[in-house]
């Protein structure tokens, strides 16, 4: 059974940070481009940052995280976490990470990907 497992989310206070991880299981997740999203309240599903299996480990972040969050894995232990310092109220929603078997697709695009985890909680108050 194929499962991604989020952790490491919580209550932090603005300008802190959090370090969530992804914990892959069931399959090889190494050759897959591994994605961060999250959704807030009453809005819909945004991507964050994306570690893309084609281009030799590259990332990719959302304008509004660039700088902030930096998206790093671990093929040995299939996992991959996303640091997140200097956060602010607005990054406040449910994280999910994702994993897409595909190969030089829209990384932004929520439906492009293959498997989700259940989501993390993070809130930040100001």
């Amino acid at each position: 059974q194929v499962q991604l497992v989020e952790s490491g989310g919580g209550l932090v206070q603005a300008g802190g940070s959090l370090r969530l991880s992804c914990a892959a299981s069931g399959r090889t997740f190494s050759s897959d481009t591994m994605g961060w999203f999250r959704q807030a309240p009453g809005k819909e599903r945004e991507f964050v940052g994306a570690a893309i299996n084609w281009s030799g480990g590259n990332t990719v972040y959302a304008d509004s995280v660039k700088g902030r969050f930096t998206i790093s894995r671990d093929n040995a232990k299939n996992t991959v976490d996303l640091q997140m310092n200097s956060l602010k109220p607005e990054d406040t929603a449910v994280y999910y990470c994702a994993a897409s078997v595909r190969r030089f697709f829209n990384v932004y695009t929520s439906g492009n990907y293959n498997y989700w985890g259940q989501g993390t909680q993070v809130t930040v108050s100001s």
